[in-house]
Order: structure tokens, then sequence, then C-alpha cells
């Protein structure tokens, strides 16, 4: 939308009566779920983002006629019964929409072509694995005993902060969690890398770390026991429509209940007058102000460019200061290779696959960082997303983002061969497990990291920010708790999104319902949330107009 035909909120203050006036900035499913809320509860609000679609890294793209879904690989909360479940009930993003679930979690193959698949059932999980190594019937048993335990347990509170838990909430809670307080100290004080090396069979050994499609180097055996155990409970399945239908149906019900999204509104400072958040401008110079004011986009970002270093806490200078440029706290960037093919592969073949690539393979394969790559057939996952009788591959590793960037920045050129040698790698690559299948390659694109941050401005290209499980995650939670996602000293001015509130659709979707409540609690207004009663089915056309690859992500 052109400057001079959006309407623009001049008034420095609120007149009497009026609603309280809300600005957020980005359009992710953090913005949307804080603008959702707060229009609930009787707010205001509209939303300002610089691309051309919601959801942020929860995106899709199109070429000739292929849909390219970047994100979703399960979603927490697909189940009824849970209080994840209850939040994707209230923004509307399951409207209508079927779920996919998998028997599999995902498979393992080595370079000798050893496999190993990792079933959601814990007994038929124990057979295949104990039939794989009876040397290792122990530590299997182990592990599918606390897989077992984990599948009757619901205990991550998404629904309201703790500050905000009442004494009977609390004691609630404290009912849940006290059974399984051993459990979870075991679990969450067991890494991955320490209990595979329990294993005597070096296949499994080094499998087990990428049950989740890559190793995660730091993370316990709780999230795996958690993920596992909600997948079987079908609560870890794939929404029709993928990553940006799950955005297009936050959006549809944000503007349902009132806001508004300007896209094309790049923020470039938020206006903070004696110590007070008033608005934001926008490049060009246009300002636009409110009574509160939402940063939902990167986090880095927001300290030192929108409010030009010139505001912050303790806990958000250790963040931004110090642990941002330790890389082993922060996710690394992925590259993606999606491949739309005519036809299809084996009806047999795994949906999702993790490759341990040999020494050779690796050696050829650009910043590849685990010597590991992931294959999934996304057409397994969701309808639509390629023409009748075609398929799509989405091929994902860690990368090295400092390669990428200093290629991208000195010589573009280099950059875009360097792409295409991955490209070249994956086409070899696929034809080598689905034979036939090169001949059959329609489109292959190429995003880096370095593609993900200039997409969404996210720091280093990371989807998920923040390493759950270390000293970072330590300071995001009492950023939420202690300080309620505000910087201290800058009243009317809250943060949210995965660099505030931890990483993960559910925890920024959470994310956004707690800043909400928490400026319900300082403007004297009651939290309201109800369920979604959109039921019309979900089909492919709800995407809109997608970007190409060639326009935007490059």
């Amino acid at each position: 939308m052109r400057r001079s035909d959006r309407p623009q909120w001049q008034a420095r203050t609120r007149g009497s009566g009026g609603r309280p006036r809300v600005i957020v900035v980005g359009a992710g499913i953090s913005g949307l779920a804080t603008g959702c809320y707060a229009q609930m509860s009787g707010m205001e609000t509209r939303v300002f983002e610089k691309h051309v679609l919601p959801g942020g890294c929860c995106t899709a793209w199109a070429r000739d006629g292929y849909v390219f879904d970047y994100t979703i690989e399960w979603l927490i909360g697909t189940a009824p019964g849970n209080e994840a479940h209850q939040i994707w009930r209230e923004l509307g993003a399951l409207d209508g929409k079927s779920i996919r679930n998998f028997d599999v979690f995902n498979t393992v193959v080595d370079e000798d072509g050893r496999t190993v698949s990792f079933y959601n059932d814990p007994d038929r999980l124990e057979r295949h694995l104990v039939g794989l190594s009876p040397a290792d019937a122990r530590p299997i048993r182990s592990f599918c005993r606390d897989l077992r335990r984990f599948g009757g347990l619901d205990l991550f509170p998404f629904l309201k902060p703790m500050p905000l838990l009442t004494v009977r909430e609390k004691a609630r809670l404290a009912r849940k969690v006290v059974p399984a307080l051993n459990l979870f100290r075991r679990t969450a004080g067991t890494q991955m890398e320490t209990f595979a090396a329990r294993f005597e069979d070096p296949f499994l050994r080094r499998a087990l770390p990428f049950i989740f499609f890559q190793d995660h180097e730091v993370f316990p055996l709780l999230p795996y026991l958690f993920n596992m155990a909600g997948a079987q409970r079908l609560n870890t399945g794939f929404p029709q429509g993928g990553s940006l239908g799950l955005a297009r149906s936050i959006e549809e019900r944000y503007t349902g209940l009132g806001g508004r999204i300007d896209y094309r509104a790049r923020v470039e400072r938020i206006l903070v007058e004696d110590g007070r958040a008033i608005g934001v401008e926008l490049r060009g110079g246009e300002r636009h102000y409110a009574d509160q004011v939402v940063a939902a986009c990167d986090g880095a970002t927001t300290v030192a460019r929108l409010l030009d270093g010139q505001h912050s806490s303790p806990r958000v200078d250790r963040l931004f200061d110090s642990l941002v440029e330790r890389e082993d706290l922060l996710y690394p960037g992925v590259v993606s290779v999606f491949v739309g093919f005519d036809g299809d592969v084996a009806p047999d073949a795994p949906h999702s696959t993790t490759y341990l690539l040999s020494d050779a393979d690796s050696a050829l394969l650009p910043g590849v960082l685990q010597n590991s790559v992931v294959v999934q057939l996304r057409s397994r996952f969701s309808d639509g997303l390629a023409p009748p009788g075609k398929s799509v591959i989405h091929c994902t590793y860690f990368s090295d983002y400092d390669s990428w960037k200093t290629l991208r920045r000195t010589d573009r050129r280099a950059y875009r061969a360097r792409k295409q040698v991955v490209g070249e790698f994956m086409r070899k690559f696929l034809d080598r497990h689905h034979p036939g299948i090169a001949e059959r390659i329609e489109v292959l694109d190429v995003a880096t990291p370095v593609t993900t941050e200039r997409y969404t401005g996210n720091r280093r290209g990371s989807i998920l920010a923040w390493k759950s499980f270390t000293d970072a995650d330590d300071v995001v939670q009492k950023l939420i708790d202690k300080d309620r996602l505000r910087l201290p000293g800058v009243e009317g001015l809250w943060l949210a999104g995965q660099w505030f509130t931890g990483g993960g659709l559910i925890r920024v979707a959470s994310g956004g319902r707690f800043v909400a409540q928490y400026m319900c609690r300082e403007l004297g207004l009651e939290f309201r949330a109800w369920e979604s009663s959109g039921a019309q089915p979900w089909h492919p056309g709800k995407l809109g107009e997608l970007p190409q690859l060639d326009q935007t992500m490059r």
C-alpha cells in the first residue's frame, strides 16, 4: 500500500473513552498472536510488517506451480485436550484443517545403508531397536520405559505466565508436576549424547541424537521423550496448509477480530519520549502513535536499530551483548533445497530420513556442519504442495553462516555458484537413493542461512534463535517471569517473539498470549480469549498469491 493510501494513527493521546491503541512490529506468529489476544481483550491493534506475507519464518514460496513449505516439521498441539491445542483453536490456526500424523518420527540411514526407524509407539520401538542390537537391550528398555511414562503427561503451562497464576492454579499445577518431578529431573539432567554413549552398537550410538532430524547437541533426553510421546498421542502432527497455511489462518482470525495489518511497512524506529514508547516511525518518515508498542521481530534489531541502542536492561544486555556472540547458544542456520519433480518415489519410502554422510560426501557439500542431511517427502505432509501428478522433496542441513555471508558480501557470482554446487549435490544424492529421479526434476531451489536473514531479519539466519536447555534459555525465562516481557525504564513497550519468549511455534504463540495478559493487567482490562468458530474447509487457494523465490528469497 502506498503511503498516501495508508490510514495514519496521528493522535498522540487517546480520546476519552477510546480503546487503548496497540502497534505491533512484525506479522510473525508472535505478532499475530499478540494482536489476536489484544483484540479479544478490547484493544485496537495494528500490525506493521515489512514483507508481503504473514508468518515470518513460518512461510512458503512458489515456483512453477510448486509450493515450497519452509518451516513446520511437526506442530505441538494438534490433538485436543491440552493447552497448546487450546491456543491454536483460539488463534484459528487449525480452522477447517485435517492433521496428518506419522507412525515414525524419523528414520536414520548411515553411509552403508543401515537403517533405524524411530517409531512413536514405545512397544514397537523397543522391539525394533532390540532387534537391531540385542546387546543394547538395557538402555533401549530404559528409553522406551520413560517414553511410556511421558505418554500420559501434559505439564507445560502455555496459557498463562507463572507470575499471573492464582494460588488455586499454582496448586493445580503442582499436583500435576510433583508426581513427575523425578522423571523430569532425571531426563532433563541426562544429555542425549551421554545417553547414546552407553550403546555398544556404533550405528545406534550415532543415530539416536538425530531423532529430531538434526543433532541438537545440547538437548537432554526430556524433549525427545516429550515430543515422541506427543506424536504417539497424535499431538505433534502436520496441519494441512503447512507453515504459510498456519500463518494465513491466524491472519484471517486477526483481521476477523477487527485487527489491521499493513504490509510493505518497514518500521525504522520505535519512538520513545520521556521514558515511554509512543509509536513507531516507518521508512520514509511516516509516524504512527499508540498507547502501547509491541516489538515482535528480531531481538538484536529491536535493541540496536529500532531503539537506537538507547534502551535496554541487564537481562537484554546479557542476551544481545554477550550471549548472542556465542554460536554454541544459537541454533544454526539451515540450507534448504526444494526439489519439484514429476511423479513420486516408492510408496514405502519414509516420509522423513536423516542420512549420515560419508567423509567423501561431506567434503562435497558446502558448509555442512554435522555430516548429515535430512530428506523429507513434503508431498506426504500436505496436499496442494505440487501440481497433480508431481511431488516436492525438501532437503535440509545445518550449515555454517559465516562462509555464506562472506561470499555473498564479497562475490555474488561465487555465492550463486556455491548454491549451484549444493543443488547439483542434492540432485545426484537423491538419484542415488531414489534411482531415476534426477531426470524427472523440474524445479530445484536453494535457500541459505543468508536467505533467511534477508527475508526475516533473523540474526545469522537462525530460525529458532536461542538453543533450549542453555544459559540463554534461563535468561529468557527470567525475561518472561521477572521482567514480564518489558524493558525496565521504558513504559508502554513490550517484547515478543522467539528471541524473548523462546523458539518453536507454540512458544511464540504462547508468548503473544502472555504479552496480552501482562498488558491487560497494566491497563486494567479483563483478559479475554475464546476459540475461533471458523469451520470452512481449508483449501490451497487460501494461501493467496505466493512470492517467487527469484524475486524475494535469493
